[in-house]
């Protein structure tokens, strides 16, 4: 992994120059709670300003190389933002900015809620590994904000899945693993005002919960790096799902 980085780094240097601003190490890496059988590698890249498409051209070249390269390479998933809008989030802001994954192509994507939640893990915990310390590149971001990010998006995106038929991409055991951890971080959140590693908020949680929850959350630690399809699951995860989303409208 380390190596991966490495490459990353060195790649981002030549291939951005004075275009870029800082790099650094986020997400679970960040956080602690890191699986090596099932975590992506989350990189945060500051860039000068907004890159130009020829730039752009080049940062799809490299992703493509390193997604083909396989291993820890293909499991970067890396966001680009310009250093004024890394700065704090703007819900008005409607600018596109690259992401790269191991499990998509390159692409421009538009900021959600949830990069409140990413911004604060950078800010706090973020490892530098080109530029300054990520805390001086983003504004402190309270509790309040973090428990209104975790509110839009239980009451937006994951209220959203409840709705019609059970979503397909939560069939797999991996996925329904990252429903519930995350069902336990936004509970934590809400009360606790900061984002911990999502095995901590399930250690959390396990106490926290009532049954049958805390043996779903135990289910979910075991179940993050297997891919097998769980139908017969999937409606106990979505009704803990439900039940993050009504006691997210009550703590609104």
């Amino acid at each position: 992994m380390n190596r991966a980085v490495e490459r990353l780094r060195l790649e981002l240097r030549e291939t951005l120059a004075d275009e870029l601003a800082g790099v650094c190490l986020t997400g679970s890496l960040a956080l602690g709670g890191f699986d090596q059988a099932s975590s992506d590698v989350d990189v945060l890249v500051a860039t000068v300003g907004v890159l130009p498409q020829a730039t752009l051209d080049r940062l799809a070249g490299l992703h493509a190389a390193l997604k083909a390269a396989g291993g820890w390479t293909a499991r970067l998933e890396v966001v680009y933002l310009p250093l004024a809008t890394l700065r704090r989030y703007d819900p008005a802001d409607t600018g596109r900015y690259p992401i790269a994954a191991g499990d998509r192509d390159f692409a421009l994507g538009g900021q959600a809620q949830s990069w409140v939640l990413d911004r604060w893990i950078a800010r706090e915990h973020g490892l530098a590994v080109a530029g300054p310390a990520p805390r001086t590149l983003i504004d402190p971001i309270g509790p309040e904000a973090l428990g209104a990010a975790v509110r839009s998006l239980l009451l937006g995106f994951w209220a959203g899945q409840l709705d019609g038929p059970p979503p397909a991409w939560l069939r797999p055991r991996n996925y329904q693993a990252f429903a519930v951890l995350s069902m336990c971080r936004a509970l934590y959140t809400l009360e606790h005002g900061e984002v911990v590693a999502k095995p901590v908020a399930a250690a959390w949680a396990g106490r926290r919960l009532d049954p049958p929850w805390p043996d779903l959350v135990a289910r979910a630690l075991r179940w993050r790096a297997d891919e097998r399809p769980d139908d017969a699951a999937l409606p106990e995860t979505l009704r803990l799902v439900a039940d993050a989303v009504a006691r997210a409208r009550a703590a609104g």
